[in-house]
C-alpha cells in the first residue's frame, strides 16, 4: 500500500520545529520503498494550525519533523496520522529510513551538524 508522508524541512535537513517550518516535502512511496512522487512547498508563513490542515487536506498518512507542541501531536495521531517527532538529521537520511522502515521517533541520522 502506498504511503503519503510529510516532511518539514530546512534546506537540506529536517526543520527543527514544526511550528516554524516554512518548507515541507511530500513522498509518496510505494510499499517496497519506491519514490513514487515527491513535491517541495513552500509555505507563506510558517503556522502549525496550517500545517496540520495542509496534512489532512492532502490526506498525508505520516509526518516527519523535529520538534511539534504536543497538542499537534496529539491532534495528528487522534486523526490518525503517524507522527514522527523528534527527528534531527538530513532529509536524504529520514528518506532512506522511510524507505527501508527503519526511522523511529527521536532518531538523529546523518546530522551535518553544520550551522545555517
Amino acid at each position: 500500500m502506498e504511503r503519503r508522508i510529510l516532511i518539514t524541512t530546512d534546506r537540506d535537513e529536517i526543520a527543527p520545529r514544526f511550528d516554524l517550518a516554512m518548507e515541507v516535502l511530500i513522498l509518496r512511496l510505494a510499499e517496497g520503498g519506491e519514490i513514487v512522487a515527491r513535491k517541495s512547498l513552500l509555505l507563506a508563513h510558517p503556522s502549525a494550525d496550517e500545517l496540520c490542515n495542509l496534512i489532512l487536506e492532502r490526506d498525508m498518512d505520516a509526518v516527519v519533523c523535529g520538534g511539534i507542541e504536543e497538542e499537534y501531536s496529539h491532534y495528528l495521531r487522534w486523526k490518525r496520522v503517524e507522527v514522527f517527532d523528534g527527528v534531527i538529521g538530513s532529509v536524504a537520511a529520514v528518506i532512506d529510513r522511510l524507505r527501508t522502515g527503519t526511522l523511529n521517533p527521536g532518531d538523529i541520522v546523518g546530522f551535518s551538524g553544520a550551522p545555517a
